[in-house]
């Protein structure tokens, strides 16, 4: 067995199970972004309550609403964009090679044909895989008939408070979703909310400007007090990273939140306020009645799932690395020595 296919097993492991793990914030996320009423209770509870009152009133399986979609969606998105980043890459590649030979350039992809193609993959990607992931957005906010009340009070109860949800007893599955999505709009049903995932898709780039940004600032300051400007130490460089990373999340997040509202079914007797026709009149009525705070719900949940995740993952994958390693070769040693060496 290759070393590529025993890390590209781990990592597709580590991610299902980092993703199983962390889901349930995930779930809270979509609530949170969804729930469109400010002055609702909900509005402002924080993501320990919402867990707590989705386990108490709908049960633990609710927590997990949405999972198998989202894990067809994540293994569906993985494929896709590396196969069209790999096409476009080698295109580019191509063309820099031919442009070398005319003596222009060194044949190699800059950074900005580099970003360029990380941008079209993403775009293709979005594109395919957005109805999976509509799917996933109404089967976490879908929320099940309160185990401790009738069905009637509680229907009564829950569309004053959640306005955005459909409370129902029946269950809700993927192919549910479909049929009301093509319902709702035919074809283009599965495509809600694909312009605000498309120009997410420049939240890479956005990071990478940051951190270039505050890199030469820093050296430019070194330089200024005659320390140096070069020399970064490992921790300086992951604050940049990490200050460019939540840069790019405060200025993206939004369309995250515009998303997840064009995504969720939108009751008929829905007050026309919090009702959308598209993705600008979406962004103007949520200024409009919910100030900025509604167009950053959620994102302190987003931002520890992501995290969570991202620790998980690695950890994980790194594990099974060496587990699949041990049980191939069943050498120890090279089990330690691949410990040994840091992750990329």
């Amino acid at each position: 067995m290759s070393d590529a296919l025993i890390n590209g097993l781990a990592g597709a492991g580590g991610g299902i199970i980092a993703q199983l793990l962390t889901f349930p914030l995930q779930t809270v996320n979509a609530r949170q972004q969804t729930e469109r009423d400010p002055t609702k209770p909900a509005f402002k509870d924080s993501a320990a309550r919402q867990l707590y009152l989705v386990v108490k009133n709908e049960g633990w399986e609710r927590l997990y609403g949405g999972l198998m979609p989202s894990l067809v969606g994540t293994a569906a998105s993985q494929g896709v964009y590396y196969f069209f980043y790999q096409i476009f890459r080698n295109r580019a590649e191509a063309k820099a090679l031919e442009r070398s030979r005319r003596g222009l350039g060194d044949g190699s992809v800059g950074m900005l044909q580099s970003l360029t193609v990380a941008a079209l993959s993403g775009c293709v990607n979005v594109l395919l895989t957005n109805p999976i992931w509509v799917a996933v957005t109404r089967m976490q906010t879908h929320r099940k008939a309160n185990k401790q009340q009738s069905p009637q009070g509680l229907t009564c109860a829950l569309d004053k408070a959640m306005e955005s949800a459909i409370t129902e007893n029946t269950p809700y599955k993927t192919i549910d979703v479909f049929q009301e999505l093509y319902k709702e709009a035919g074809v283009l049903g599965f495509w809600k909310g694909v312009i605000p995932a498309l120009i997410m898709v420049s939240n890479p780039a956005m990071q990478f400007m940051l951190y270039e940004t505050l890199l030469k600032k820093l050296k430019k300051r070194r330089a200024s007090n005659l320390k140096g400007a070069d020399g970064l130490t490992a921790l300086e460089i992951f604050l940049l990273g990490a200050v460019a990373k939540l840069g790019a999340t405060v200025v993206t997040y939004p369309l995250l939140v515009v998303k997840a509202r064009l995504q969720v079914k939108q009751r008929i007797d829905d007050d026309k306020r919090h009702r959308y026709k598209g993705t600008y009149d979406a962004f103007t009525k949520m200024v409009q009645y919910e100030g900025l705070k509604g167009m950053y719900k959620g994102m302190g949940t987003k931002i520890v799932q992501s995290v969570f995740a991202s620790a998980l993952l690695f950890m994980i994958k790194e594990e099974l690395v060496k587990g699949a390693r041990l049980l191939v070769t069943g050498n120890t040693s090279l089990v330690k020595k691949l410990s040994s060496k840091p992750s990329r």
